[in-house]
């Protein structure tokens, strides 16, 4: 009897304890990332390191996690892990297969981490390294994450619908209707666009082309090993995985510089070719054969490299060179891209602090794998987290370059000319300095011919990674090596992303044509998924192809379409989401949603009155359309196209983008109308409206325990 009294007691100081620990170790995290924050608030003037950067971002990642995630998970989504999810009702072993969550988070965040992280910060550091970072982490801390979690909750609890079947079902038929059409639309654009990325990477480049296409064998044997071989051993899988890729990446080394390289020395039309046939049998396979695992690969080389890079940073400390905020930000007169800060910076950056495609994957592939419903917050908040510290990366990559080197590659080729001579001549007319000589030892240091208007933001980041990782690994000496390698990784890491949006366009398009048509709409049937396939990877490809043969450079003349569709999209996700909060009764709840909704509204809306009616021709489409069309008329030739058919070509491009935006504006605006009717439908209504969600059925898998457990698995 007494020691059945005395346990209880001797257990509370021990809990105690661990709570006055938790409590100090979580106000040190607090008071690092505060300092770290008032660092890079108060400077002025003066350089500071970029280690700065690193603990803010850190510093405010871990409490948001720890703190703001859980608070969603435990009050507004209450997830149950006694309630089985789609993957362990309708497990079919091709789309819905429960899967463990090392591997899900691994292909989660392979699929919603593409080119926008990467390329979107380097751009937008012309306005400064101060405004993005706040951006990229304040944003992806509140919208961001919070869309991804939300989203992939509420998908999971409807079988894994896809974005625009929810809208369709939640908001009603008009809004539903013009959702279905602005969503696929817009993820075709995305498709192309992240897929350009690739293509720029990896055209006339062996060493990546190699070592990218050796993922895919290596993929296919990591899911018969796990799957058929060795089933359920993930982390022996691991390692045989990562010991491959490994032997890819140096084997790629070895190709460039044999007999074999020619073979793997491709054009950019016939790697347009190549990613839309990658694309199709991408999306056809069953998801454990080809798609999780290769994505769960590739996260590895992803995360690994990131972390790599930061240890670099805090080892050599590189001095941040770029302003914390430019003339750039306030002029709107950027070379890099036109536009003041608002709202060009949020629409540049994009997917590293919000990202409407991510939607697509969170209501695509993972609520189809989850395995129980607590992992939500895991998968999607701190999936989100993890890229929104990749775009943090990037960013000091870019600002830790000579302002002289970055602009002279990021700049138009029309204002750089052709020359290392012209270049540093344009660069002074900007107010910076870099003399021809540097420009031509920069470019011999990382073994190209020449690094002058290289824009994309691609090159400018393996740059930036090559000066961080020789200041740590192996010096001068390895930049070619540390060069080729980011542009290698960037590659890998962008077609992930690729090969999962194939197949959540697949998903959306059989949801839509089965509306029309039963058949098609059932994800096991294989006709409709061959077709599907098919017009997606068509659709994207030609988008694809455009950019790739584009007089203005593909990325130039895209990326801004990208931007705002990309967050048009996300605009219709948080609209959907605050939708069902408000239907099923959480009415006090749905500012959770509703305050980042307004936000990205307010930028989408305005940065694409801008691209459609602005007469700056550097700005908008149809300024630029006019433009060019005027010259036509005159019979010159405007740089940088280079011939009167280049000249069409940008007229047509310019008007396709432009009549894009339009639609794309006009459909979402009936999206949140009928929205906002369905809301203060619900809030005059007597009780919840109803809502799609499925039907309750009790798991029988890994059941938890039930004494004294009101919210299964959301405690930490």
């Amino acid at each position: 009897m007494p020691e059945t009294v005395l346990q209880p007691a001797l257990e509370a100081p021990e809990k105690s304890r661990m709570s006055h620990r938790s409590i100090l170790l979580w106000a040190v995290v607090a008071l690092l990332g505060a300092v770290a924050w008032g660092v890079l608030a108060l400077a002025r003037g003066e350089k500071i390191s970029a280690v700065w950067l690193v603990v803010a971002a850190l510093g405010s990642y871990a409490i948001a996690y720890r703190f703001y995630s859980r608070f969603i998970a435990r009050r507004v989504l209450k997830p149950d892990d006694r309630r089985a999810t789609p993957a362990e009702r309708l497990e079919d072993g091709v789309d819905f297969h429960p899967t463990d969550k090392r591997v899900l988070l691994g292909h989660h965040f392979a699929a919603i981490a593409g080119a926008g992280p990467l390329v979107g910060p380097v751009l937008a550091a012309q306005m400064g390294y101060l405004p993005g970072t706040l951006w990229i982490v304040a944003g992806v801390i509140f919208a961001g994450a919070v869309q991804d979690m939300v989203v992939l909750f509420l998908s999971m609890r409807r079988d894994g619908t896809s974005l625009g079947q929810m809208a369709r079902d939640e908001i009603g038929r008009a809004g539903g209707a013009a959702a279905l059409i602005a969503v696929f639309a817009i993820m075709i654009i995305l498709l192309g666009v992240l897929a350009l990325v690739v293509v720029n990477a990896l055209a006339h480049s062996p060493w990546g082309t190699f070592s990218v296409a050796m993922t895919i064998p290596i993929a296919l044997f990591m899911g018969f090993w796990m799957h058929r071989i060795r089933p359920g051993r993930v982390v022996e899988t691991s390692f045989i995985g990562v010991a491959l890729l490994l032997l890819a990446i140096v084997g790629g080394s070895w190709v460039q510089n044999s007999s074999l390289a020619s073979a793997f020395t491709l054009s950019p039309t016939t790697l347009v070719f190549c990613l839309v046939g990658y694309g199709f049998v991408a999306s056809v396979l069953p998801v454990w054969m080809l798609l999780a695992p290769r994505d769960y690969l590739s996260t590895f080389m992803k995360i690994g490299t990131i972390a790599l890079l930061a240890v670099g940073v805090v080892v050599a400390a590189p001095v941040l060179r770029a302003d914390a905020v430019s003339d750039f930000a306030t002029s709107g007169a950027g070379p890099v891209f036109a536009g003041s800060l608002f709202p060009f910076l949020f629409i540049t950056i994009a997917c590293g602090a919000l990202s409407g495609f991510h939607a697509l994957v969170s209501s695509g592939t993972t609520p189809k794998l989850i395995r129980k419903e607590s992992q939500v917050r895991m998968i999607g908040y701190g999936a989100m987290l993890m890229e929104s510290f990749v775009a943090i990366m990037a960013l000091i990559a870019a600002a830790t370059l000579e302002p002289g080197l970055y602009y002279a590659m990021n700049a138009p080729a029309g204002l750089l000319g052709a020359t290392a001579e012209s270049a540093s001549h344009a660069v002074a007319g900007l107010g910076f300095t870099i003399t021809p000589d540097q420009l031509t030892h920069a470019a011999r240091a990382v073994e190209e011919q020449s690094l002058i208007a290289r824009s994309g933001g691609a090159p400018t980041l393996a740059v930036g990674m090559s000066e961080i990782f020789s200041g740590v690994f192996g010096g001068t000496a390895m930049k070619a090596f540390w060069y080729h390698f980011a542009i290698m990784f960037e590659a890998l890491f962008i077609l992930t992303t690729v090969d999962a949006g194939t197949r959540v366009g697949r998903f959306m398009l059989q949801d839509m044509l089965g509306n029309v048509w039963k058949p098609v709409g059932r994800v096991n049937w294989k006709p409709g998924i061959w077709l599907c396939s098919a017009l997606v990877v068509a659709a994207w490809g030609y988008f694809l192809y455009t950019g790739a043969t584009d007089p203005l450079g593909g990325i130039n003349q895209l990326f801004p379409l990208f931007g705002i569709a990309n967050q048009l999209l996300a605009a219709i996700a948080l609209a959907v989401c605050t939708t069902v909060l408000v239907k099923s009764g959480k009415l006090r709840w749905a500012w959770v949603t509703g305050i980042p909704l307004a936000w990205v509204v307010a930028i989408t809306f305005t940065a694409g009155w801008q691209k459609i009616f602005s007469d700056d021709p550097r700005v908008g489409f149809f300024a630029q359309r006019a433009k060019y069309a005027d010259g036509i008329d005159a019979g010159q030739v405007l740089a940088p196209a280079k011939t009167l058919d280049d000249m069409h070509t940008v007229v047509t491009n310019s008007t396709v983008d432009g009549v894009l935006i339009a639609v794309f504006l006009l459909l979402v605006a009936v999206v949140l109308v009928n929205a906002a009717v369905v809301c203060v439908r619900a809030v005059r209504a007597p009780g919840a409206l109803p809502t799609t969600e499925a039907p309750y059925v009790e798991s029988r898998i890994d059941v938890p325990a039930r004494a004294g457990e009101e919210l299964v698995g959301v405690r930490s």
